[in-house]
């Protein structure tokens, strides 16, 4: 009986050992590379942070990325033959689930003011919307002029009138006030509503130290010979990636979404010409009328909104920004509504020229501006990290790129055969930027995803606003990849 007894309390005491073990394990992990203990001061500290998603930011929808036929599904009816079909394959991001609404972009002139206006009065000029744009020779639009972008009706309507260049410097903005808050709700930095000037919360200013703010409680420090809390690093997962302009593929691809119609097979067997199923712009016929339109757009000449008592799309200009049905990846407004910017620079072989791998043209590769000791130069006037081209000295014999700015890389460039000098030959030029999807005021056409269109960068219009995006970092879709299961196989 004595021996019995003792049989258990073994087998007690080798599980508490093995949870024990594995807890610490899991506490203090095992580099792969030297046995050295992660995330412990007797090792030495490095601190090796749990593996962990990217976490969704505010207004954002996950798209994961996958394969497409990007281009025209359409005759092209404008004959310019700037969008000829090809396969390329989309990396996971996140988009805005809406379009950027009035209400947002207040806020963001709101903060701008509270903290520039008294310093800097033109840099919050700089960002207002241009409401002129709904002015018309022969047309009385004034109303909207005064009233589209404040007037609380318009809450949330898409905010237009907006340049690219605004649209990207709302980005920049957008990216740090939401990791600010990040910060604040992780309760490692206080709130703190009385920053000013260029001593306000900048994500790359804080990670290089030359923004302190109201630290409350910090970061745990594991160096054995360093204080007691740090600062967070970007390593930590607490901070986002930057938000920015959309991609003209990410956009094209998201505005499809197109998915697989199986969950064990990569295969679909429609091509779209809209964001949503289906060749029509109405949904399926109802008895005798045919259903509800599935975007703001024009339908024909002189028709904006249809019949009184029987409005089509129930919206003369455009409509609020969670209008409609949203397409498959749950974004809303997709085609019609407003067309919106991209991150692009335009040009009309893009299509046969762009990597098959995340196309996009518009690069300009940049690097930190230095003091002579290799530290990052004090941040400017406005709070920001200052950066500047690469130098053919920095680039070197790289093999991937040779030019800082490819702009015009294989087309426009000294070894292409076009020019773009929009002063003489062509309305193109490196201001250009790409404009997708319809709006309020065009027809049917322009809803399809694959169309393209480019204004001005310093451009504004009525009919255009925009959306964010941000990348997505780690597995595309959230899951971990899994080794196949195989099958025994029968020997005879």
């Amino acid at each position: 009986m004595k021996n019995l007894v003792k049989f258990p309390l073994q087998l007690m005491v080798v599980a508490l050992m093995v949870i024990t073990i594995s807890s610490c394990s899991k506490k203090n992990p095992t580099s792969s590379a030297t046995g050295w203990n992660y995330n412990d001061p007797k090792w030495g500290g490095f601190e090796a942070p749990e593996a962990k998603e990217q976490k969704t930011g505010p207004g954002l929808v996950l798209i994961p990325g996958g394969t497409f036929t990007m281009g025209a599904v359409e005759q092209d009816v404008t004959y310019d033959y700037d969008n000829i079909p090809r396969r390329v394959t989309v990396s996971s991001f996140y988009m805005d689930e809406t379009e950027v609404s009035n209400i947002a972009y207040r806020e963001y002139l709101y903060w701008l003011n509270r903290i520039f206006g008294e310093q800097y009065p033109e840099l919050v000029r700089k960002a207002i919307p241009d409401t002129l744009v709904w002015l018309d020779e022969l047309a009385y639009n004034e109303p909207y002029v005064r009233n589209y972008f404040r007037m609380p009706s318009y809450n949330e309507y898409p905010v237009v009138g907006v340049s690219w260049l605004q649209a990207n410097e709302f980005c920049r903005w957008r990216t740090d006030r939401v990791n600010e808050g990040l910060m604040v709700k992780e309760g490692i930095l206080e709130l703190d509503p009385n920053q000013y000037g260029a001593e306000h919360f900048n994500t790359e200013a804080y990670l290089l130290g030359q923004y302190e703010g109201v630290e409350k409680k910090g970061m745990k420090n594991l160096d054995p010979n360093g204080p007691e809390t740090r600062r967070v690093k970007f390593e930590d997962g607490v901070l986002l990636p930057d938000y920015r302009l959309p991609t003209e593929a990410e956009w094209e691809y998201a505005a499809l979404a197109i998915t697989s119609e199986s969950d064990k097979e990569e295969r679909f067997t429609d091509r779209k010409i809209y964001p949503w199923k289906g060749e029509g712009v109405r949904h399926a016929q109802h008895g005798k009328w045919h259903g509800d339109m599935l975007a703001n757009f024009k339908r024909g000449a002189g028709d904006y909104m249809g019949v009184a008592g029987r409005l089509n799309d129930n919206a003369e200009i455009t409509a609020p920004v969670k209008s409609y049905i949203p397409n498959d990846f749950g974004l809303y407004n997709m085609g019609g509504n407003v067309s919106e910017w991209c991150l692009d620079v335009y040009r009309p072989m893009t299509s046969l020229d762009a990597n098959d791998f995340n196309p996009f043209r518009g690069n300009e590769f940049e690097t930190r501006v230095t003091d002579a000791g290799g530290a990052p130069a004090p941040k400017d006037s406005l709070g920001r990290i200052q950066y500047r081209q690469l130098t053919e000295d920095e680039i070197g014999n790289r093999t991937n790129f040779r030019k800082a700015d490819v702009k015009n890389y294989r087309d426009g460039d000294d070894m292409s055969q076009a020019v773009y000098e929009s002063d003489k030959t062509t309305l193109i030029s490196d201001k250009s930027r790409v404009v997708k999807g319809g709006s309020w005021a065009d027809l049917a056409y322009w809803l399809s995803p694959g169309t393209r269109r480019y204004m001005d960068e310093d451009q504004a219009s009525a009919t255009v606003g925009f959306r964010c995006a941000m990348i997505r970092m780690g597995s595309p879709d959230g899951k971990k990849i899994k080794a196949p299961k195989t099958k025994k196989v029968k020997t005879y």
